[in-house]
């Protein structure tokens, strides 16, 4: 999927535009005002409901499936944990289906426009404003999970070296550094990074090969796991899955583009492609995480590639995701920074032609001030389980609290109207007020228990075959 991204600042003078094209499986764009435009190898009628479902599994698969073992350790096991996950996607399905809907109102083609036009432009900015700190939190994610490959590559071909000498060169602060500086930051000051649409097909593949692998091992004879988990230790454990959900199936921010694509745009197609979707994702992820719960109990690890014997076929995987993670980092600092840019020319309510003389500036200034601090961060924090926690939180911001304060809005504007409404409107306005109230429960929980479990300390991922 190829989306153009053209970029509208309003000011008094009028409008500049900015084109930037790009491809990606996790798509959170925005800037004060950005109109997107899916551009498909399809024909130009658009893609059928079918084809649209491989977009939405494309979207949702991402780094969340490296982590989704360990939720399931931490709600109480294999049956809690799918219990949760049950429940939770229908809110996420039904947050697809009301985006969907309120989207149609104004033919609306892009998150952030869906949440300007039904709710304002102050919730617009609020909309800018968490998805730039989201993908400033994945940024992080993915520098992690680049350490954690060079560490499984060290312990395949030099363990003995590597463990009892420890080089600086092989040190995870090191080699996270030079090799992000030398493969990730040159990506990172271009305009335009359609360049790296071929990459995204290594990364969809990758994520394939991580479930095949997972499922072979499990099959294949293994080593005894740890204690299995048969229920949670306290009832709000079982929360502690919920941003892993989150994370995991967050595809919202780009569904409305794929939407706006389709041949047939009406809530009875898109329902067919939801639900084709969905199903592939639960598959996907609930394999993954059963089988390699099952395989390694409570010694499974934040990172699943981590907990195996690095061998060949781990090996391969690693490489996979290496590669979608190095690639996959200048998309999501390009959605970030395109949301800052938002938010400052906003803020300082920027002329035309002040946006058009100092944009090369600001953008390399800001690429640099994101790829250095999102460098030092994932440096100091020692795995991907406690960033995933807090982008779980706010993951649920665009599952839950947006959809439903555009749903609360659109059924507030039908009854002011003056003109009499079905019953049905009423019980839509009480679901979206429980749908903010929910969201902002599970952002507040989530949240809180991300922030007590690192004030706890939290330890780099260890397993029998890491030093």
């Amino acid at each position: 999927m190829s989306i153009q991204v053209t970029q509208r600042f309003p000011s008094s003078a009028g409008n500049h535009v900015s084109d930037a094209i790009y491809d990606t499986e996790e798509t959170p764009i925005l800037s004060n005002e950005i109109r997107i435009q899916v551009v498909s190898k399809a024909p130009p009628s658009g893609s059928g409901w079918f084809g649209s479902a491989f977009l939405v599994v494309n979207a949702a698969l991402g780094a969340g499936l490296l982590n989704f073992p360990l939720a399931y350790h931490q709600a109480g096991g294999v049956l809690m944990a799918i219990v949760m996950q049950s429940i939770f996607l229908v809110f996420v399905v039904a947050a697809i289906m009301i985006l969907g809907y309120c989207s149609d109102i104004k033919g609306t083609n892009n998150y952030q426009d869906v949440v300007h036009s039904v709710c304002g432009p102050w919730a617009q900015i609020a909309c800018a404003v968490s998805i730039t700190l989201y993908c400033f939190g994945t940024c992080i994610t993915f520098l992690i999970i680049i350490g954690d490959q060079w560490e499984m590559f060290f312990l395949d071909v030099a363990k003995d070296f590597y463990c009892n000498t420890s080089p600086f060169y092989m040190g995870r602060a090191f080699i996270i550094s030079v090799t992000s500086c030398i493969f990730i930051l040159p990506l990172c000051f271009p305009r335009r990074i359609d360049f790296l649409k071929y990459a995204s097909f290594v990364g969809v593949i990758g994520i394939l090969y991580v479930v095949g692998l997972v499922t072979a091992k499990y099959f294949a004879p293994h080593t005894n796991s740890g204690p299995i988990a048969t229920h949670p230790n306290s009832w709000i454990d079982v929360f502690l899955v919920v941003p892993e959900v989150c994370f995991a199936y967050q595809c919202h921010v780009s569904i409305i583009p794929i939407y706006s694509c389709m041949e047939n745009r009406n809530l009875r197609e898109f329902s067919k492609t939801v639900s084709l979707a969905m199903v592939l994702c639960v598959i996907t992820y609930t394999v993954t995480a059963a089988l390699g719960y099952l395989q390694f109990g409570a010694n499974i690890t934040t990172d699943i590639l981590v907990a195996f014997k690095p061998d060949t076929s781990v090996i391969i995987a690693v490489v996979l995701i290496a590669v979608k993670t190095y690639t996959t980092y200048p998309i999501l600092l390009f959605c970030g920074r395109a949301g800052f840019e938002c938010i400052w020319t906003t803020m300082w309510q920027m002329s035309v032609e002040e946006m058009i003389r100092h944009e090369k500036v600001r953008r390399i200034i800001t690429t640099v001030v994101w790829f250095g601090l999102t460098l030092v961060l994932s440096i100091s924090i020692p795995n991907i389980g406690v960033v995933i926690q807090v982008l779980g939180a706010f993951a649920a911001i665009f599952i839950f609290i947006f959809p439903g304060m555009c749903l609360l809005k659109s059924m507030q504007n039908l009854l002011e109207s003056g003109v009499p409404q079905p019953r049905k409107v009423y019980w839509l306005r009480g679901f979206a007020i429980a749908f903010i109230i929910l969201g902002s429960f599970i952002f507040g929980l989530t949240l809180s228990q991300a922030i007590m479990k690192d004030l706890k300390g939290a330890k780099p991922d260890s397993s029998q075959y890491t030093c």
